[in-house]
């Protein structure tokens, strides 16, 4: 069972994390996740599912 939090900055986050990765694929994956929960203002709930969110997707 997975909690998504509703909000368009989540929803922003991970199109920029994605297009991040896209465009700087040598970037260290944590550094650009980071970022992002700072570029969006993202509450520890939605930086957690960011950060779940995108090792799953990226190491499954």
């Amino acid at each position: 069972m997975s909690i998504q939090p509703e909000g368009e900055d989540i929803r922003k986050a991970v199109k920029w994390v994605s297009d991040q990765r896209k465009f700087k694929p040598g970037k260290d994956l944590n550094k650009i996740i980071e970022e992002a929960c700072i570029k969006f203002n993202l509450s520890p709930k939605e930086a957690e599912f960011l950060r779940r969110f995108v090792l799953e997707k990226c190491c499954s």
